[in-house]
């Protein structure tokens, strides 16, 4: 394994997954912000289908990105302190975890109000519980939740990389800009 970890930085591929992922979940909190609270007499139109369509945009990406990351891993950052490399590692699969969770949790919830799930609007989702469904609902109310969780974990990411940056002034941050060389 070993052999096949790139040097200190990402490539570009993983650096595009990262970013896009960035600016889709910015859009998706934008919009969850700004959609009606769904509730019974909601209808699927407007922002609330925007939601649902980027929320299938994140899963395809999160899923692209976790395998090329499977299979084109990159070498951990050097000179990390134990307690730092532990957390980055916690840190790093809890958003791949909960970006995943959540946006499954958001589809079983969208299935049991009877709605579909279309990647771009197009490319419709199987169902993954029937409408109605007692499960979905509390997928829907688990989605709710862990969207706080979420953000508290992208949070500390954020915070992760501008403590290397502006304190420990290492190249951490840099590794997954686009002129890091």
């Amino acid at each position: 394994m070993a052999a096949r970890l790139s040097s200190g930085n990402y490539n570009p591929v993983a650096k595009l997954f990262h970013w896009l992922i960035f600016a889709l979940l910015l859009a998706q909190y934008a919009v969850g912000s700004i959609m009606p609270h769904i509730g019974r007499k909601t209808v699927n139109e407007g922002w609330v289908s925007w939601h649902f369509s980027i929320g299938a945009a994140i899963l395809a990406v999160i899923v692209a990105r976790f395998l090329w990351r499977l299979f084109n891993p990159v070498a951990p950052a050097i000179g990390l302190a134990p307690w730092e490399a532990a957390l980055s590692r916690f840190t790093h699969v809890a958003l791949y975890a909960l970006v995943f969770a959540m946006t499954v949790l958001g589809w079983m919830a969208t299935n049991a109000r009877g709605w579909d799930v279309k990647l771009f609007g197009v490319i419709p989702f199987p169902a993954l519980v029937p409408k109605g469904s007692k499960l979905g609902h509390q997928a829907g109310d688990i989605h709710n939740i862990l969207v706080y969780v979420l953000l508290g974990f992208i949070v500390l990411h954020v915070a992760g990389a501008l403590y290397h940056y502006f304190i420990k002034r290492d190249r951490v941050l840099q590794r997954m800009l686009f002129t890091a060389r």
